[in-house]
């Protein structure tokens, strides 16, 4: 799970803009609290610009390539445990 804390320049849109690190922070806690986390479950990476700023904030999941936004923990506990967890894409938050 990558999800991408780019900083832009003032003015330009980017995932900073939206608490992103503070996102990833809050996951990878909660990916470890669920028992998701270990040396073959859930990563939960910062990644620099994935060329969706437009679309952010982001998150990818590889391996299957599956695209998130999203607005605050709620929406990151919903992937964690619908996807991440239980194998069912949160289809309202995929962009």
């Amino acid at each position: 799970m990558f999800f991408c804390t780019n900083q832009r320049d003032p003015g330009e849109s980017c995932c900073a803009d939206f608490n992103a690190r503070a996102m990833r922070d809050y996951a990878k806690k909660r990916s470890k609290e669920l028992g998701l986390a270990g040396p073959d479950g859930v990563r939960v990476n910062l990644a620099g610009c994935m060329g969706r700023c437009e679309q952010g904030p982001v998150i990818v999941v590889y391996p299957e390539g599956t695209w998130y936004t999203y607005v605050d923990e709620e929406d990151i506990e919903e992937i964690l445990t619908s996807h991440l967890q239980n194998g069912q894409p949160v289809d309202r938050l995929k962009i």
